[in-house]
């Protein structure tokens, strides 16, 4: 327990599991909490003068089962082994901790998600300039940015790091910033410093300056880099050669998407429970390498036509080519997580069938390399020449190993047959027991005339030579008799020892010349981290491109035209995920949407309650992302004008634990937008304003789109709105025009037709969406009559002047408030003074009505 305590003082804030013997135990509060997540039994022990203390502990061999279950419940878990055979000392065993996991540093299969990397990152913050860097272990990705904190939230957003390292100091300013959302760790000051960083870095990767790698300039993110490698040693993970480059992410090539837009598209996960997102959507990739890069290409779409043309031309050949698609698709399927793999033989952790895994992979690659090489696709004939298949590791692989190889190395006959003399020999000795004890007792039953002599063996004598009573005057005097039964006598001989030592320590022999072998191939095959890690990346992309090719062949895409103008036309578009979810025989209503700077900047789009109006913003956005990623995209036709920013401000969401209101929440979005336009943005606004009372709303709406109108970026815009008040606007601004989302009335019900027509709409129908949800009917009869007292009360007339001396407002910069109020108190209280003859009133009368009114506000 001393030697527990003092390594336990060490890591303070990890749940140690010590090893003891055949188990990983745990103490005291480590035990209480480690009972709970494992469902293990709590006991005590007896702990000297101390009194007892908890216990709670697991086999050994259950590590890969237990520890993960601690990872993933938020624990950081330091795993403390024995570092000496018991058997060679005679004092306490030395231990010391070999591994410290924490939810961003692990390499366990069953702690990561093979669809999803598992970044740790680094944030670092100098003045108003911030650095971050992502680092996943597992794959060995590293990559850094640099930037204002819009740009690093919207990274932390996309890329959802399992662990964000930061200042001590900092860590108000780290939750201020970035909320809690994240699970953090705290590093000491110096560990961000530039020289520190700079020295680490430079080490690790063996050059005299970061040039090569193109980031040299960005001074902060160098430091968040620096602060990432180093908590890498701080967790005894040293063996990391598969980290072999720093990317930067370049800001200037990627669409911006910040984390309201990544949130409100939904496009990697929603909140809402059973909600779809757009990933789950087009990932039809095949490989685990595949399924993480589609992640990257959803967050960072392109920007430049170029890259995006390329990708559009590799995927609109295998949508041309089905035979060459479906045969990529069939040799992908024997490609396993190469990226992974290759990572666990550089930190000295891959499993024998694991090295199988990767020789399949290795295998597939030849035949994908020919295939690619064949096409007439530039692009693909250029992935080609990348790909190596390796084929002295993959020979090297089919000599050593056994293609029947168990998952571990100490469950034996990991390494081939013919590979080394002396283990030859020794499974000769071992595995070939019963023959040559068969042809010892056939040789010494003919010399001794012994026809019933059998050889056997027990726990106390080993190898013995039983011979029954009848026979036993046969018995040669070589023979050492050792035990004498009621039937027979045993015996044993030189011969029968000596096969026995053999027998005996020729299977330690054995694991020990397989561990041996074993290791020399583990590090033969991290010389090839370098070529893997490459051919896992352009697997990735061949399957994330053929993802593309098979989703437009199932879901009817077509190619979009990428063009440097800044008009966006779509013909018949429609919602790659909603559509998915139709019923049976339901067909989506597909519209067109034109936007350009000089003629339809901004449509306004009302239209009912459940119309499609949402639906109609979000498709835009997501047919223009889709494009941008390289992918085709659910219209007949889309010209797509290079958009660079997205911003969407849909969907209300209070975020009460930061005191924030759903209107603080929609300004906050608001502003982040209007602060960050730029002349090829493309905004999307839903129902600004509804947050506050109805004229506060009106007002903030107007003034927005008057922002937006008049700003010299002239951004394409699309603004759904209930206020139809607005439709007035395009007397005024000459690039807002007006459109509706149809319906169409029966009787006394609506029909949705969800097709987008020209011109403004005046009904909300919002009384008819009550009595679809279901609400009882004493409640819609009282809307309806509040509704028919409301538009008495405000004429359309009213309205209309109203809004027009808004118009007036905006251009003559005068001040403007409404006083009339929507309550519907106030309303009767109004028509009952309407209806007092104040000439024919007693003052006992006026006292009476005087109490009634008062009776109206609850007084």
């Amino acid at each position: 327990m001393k030697q527990y305590n003092s390594i336990k003082a060490k890591y303070p804030d990890a749940l140690l599991l010590f090893r003891v013997g055949d188990f990983y135990e745990t103490f005291s509060e480590d035990a209480v909490k480690a009972s709970k997540v494992l469902g293990i039994v709590l006991t005590q022990r007896k702990n000297g003068s101390s009194g007892a203390v908890e216990l709670a502990g697991f086999p050994h061999h259950s590590l890969e089962t237990y520890m993960p279950k601690l990872v993933r419940a938020g624990f950081r878990v330091a795993i403390c082994d024995q570092l000496e055979d018991p058997s060679q000392t005679k004092s306490i065993v030395k231990r010391g901790v070999t591994e410290l996991v924490t939810p961003g540093v692990a390499i366990s299969d069953q702690v990561l998600d093979h669809k999803n990397n598992n970044f740790l990152a680094a944030v670092h913050q100098h003045k108003t300039t911030y650095g971050v860097s992502f680092l996943d272990v597992s794959t060995g990705e590293f990559l850094l940015a640099q930037g204002n904190k819009e740009y690093i939230d919207k990274l932390l957003q996309g890329f959802k790091p399992s662990e964000v390292l930061h200042q001590k100091h900092q860590e108000q300013q780290f939750e201020q910033d970035f909320g809690t959302k994240f699970y953090t760790y705290r590093l000491d000051d110096w560990v961000f410093t530039e020289a520190f960083a700079q020295e680490l870095l430079l080490k690790h990767f063996g050059t005299k300056s970061l040039k090569g790698f193109g980031v040299e300039e960005q001074k902060i993110a160098i430091v968040a880099a620096g602060a990432a490698l180093h908590y890498l040693s701080e967790t005894q993970h040293d063996k990391i050669k598969h980290i072999t480059a720093l990317t930067r992410i370049e800001e200037d090539k990627y669409v911006w998407l910040d984390k309201f837009t990544v949130r409100n598209l939904e496009l990697l996960g929603s909140p809402n429970d059973g909600a779809v997102s757009l990933r789950q959507v087009i990932d039809r990739t095949i490989t685990p390498m595949g399924a993480r890069m589609m992640n990257r290409w959803i967050v960072l779409p392109l920007k430049h036509k170029q890259p995006i043309e390329a990708r559009l031309a590799t995927v609109e050949a295998l949508v041309t080519n089905r035979e060459l698609a479906q045969t990529l698709g069939s040799e992908l399927k024997h490609i396993g997580d190469l990226e992974r793999l290759i990572s666990k033989v550089a930190v000295g952790k891959i499993g024998p069938r694991e090295i199988l895994t990767l020789k399949r992979a290795l295998v597939a690659i030849a035949p994908l390399k020919q295939m690619l090489s064949d096409t007439k696709n530039e692009s693909m004939q250029r992935l080609a020449e990348q790909l190596n298949p390796c084929e002295l590791l993959l020979q090297r692989i089919s000599n050593d190993i056994s293609d029947d190889a168990p998952a571990v190395l100490h469950k034996g006959k990991v390494i081939n047959d013919g590979v080394d003399e002396e283990l030859d020999k020794l499974r000769a000795i071992a595995y070939s027991g019963k023959d040559f004890l068969a042809k010892i007792q056939e040789r010494e039953s003919e010399r001794t005339g012994i026809p019933s002599l059998k050889i056997s063996f027990n726990n106390v004598f080993g190898y013995y030579l039983e011979v029954r009573n009848s026979h036993k005057d046969k018995v040669p005097e070589e023979w050492i008799r050792k035990q004498t039964l009621v039937n027979a006598e045993r015996y044993i001989t030189e011969e029968l020892k000596e096969y026995e030592s053999q027998i005996l320590g020729a299977e330690d022999k054995i694991a020990a010349i397989e561990g041996k072998l074993y290791v020399e191939l583990v590090q033969f095959m991290s010389e090839y981290i370098a070529p893997i890690q490459l051919n896992a990346s352009i697997i990735g992309r061949i399957d994330c491109l053929l993802s593309f090719a098979n989703l437009a062949v199932s879901n009817n895409y077509n190619k979009p035209v990428i063009n440097d103008g800044k008009a966006l036309d779509i013909k018949d578009g429609r919602h790659p995920v909603i559509e998915t979810q139709l019923g049976h025989g339901d067909e989506y209503i597909s519209n067109d949407v034109f936007l350009d700077d000089e003629t339809q900047q901004i449509i306004m789009i009302t239209g009912p309650n459940m119309s499609g109006k949402s639906a109609l913003l979000r498709q835009t956005a997501l047919i223009v992302l889709l494009a941008q990623m390289g992918s085709f995209v659910p219209a007949k036709k889309a010209n797509i004008g290079l958009v660079d920013k997205i911003f969407t401000r849909v969907g209300a969401s209070d975020n009460i634990s930061s005191g924030e209101s759903t209107f603080m929440v929609e300004m906050n979005e608001t502003a982040s937008i209007l602060n960050n336009l730029s002349d090829r943005s493309l905004i999307l606004l839903d129902e600004i304003g509804r947050g506050t009372s109805t004229y506060d709303g009106i007002s903030i709406a107007w003034a927005i789109a008057d922002f937006i109108h008049e700003q010299q970026h002239k951004a394409k815009t699309l603004f759904a709105t209930h206020y139809h008040e607005l439709n007035e606007m395009c007397e005024t601004y000459n690039r807002i025009k007006n459109y509706n989302v149809s319906v169409k009335e029966v009787g006394n019900k609506v029909i949705f037709l969800r097709k987008l027509a020209e011109g403004g709409s005046n009904h909300s129908f919002g009384i008819h969406v009550a009595k679809m949800a279901g609400m009882p009917p004493s409640v819609l009869n009282k809307a309806n009559k509040v509704l028919s007292q409301l538009e008495k009360s405000h004429s359309t007339e009213e309205l209309t002047a109203k809004t027009k001396l808004l118009s007036a407002s905006t251009k003559e910069e005068m001040q403007l408030s409404f006083f009339q109020l929507d309550d519907p108190t106030l309303i009767q209280i109004k028509e009952e003074l309407i209806n007092i003859d104040i000439n024919t009133l007693t003052p006992v009368e006026a006292l009476m009505k005087l109490n009634e009114i008062k009776k109206l506000t609850g007084g």
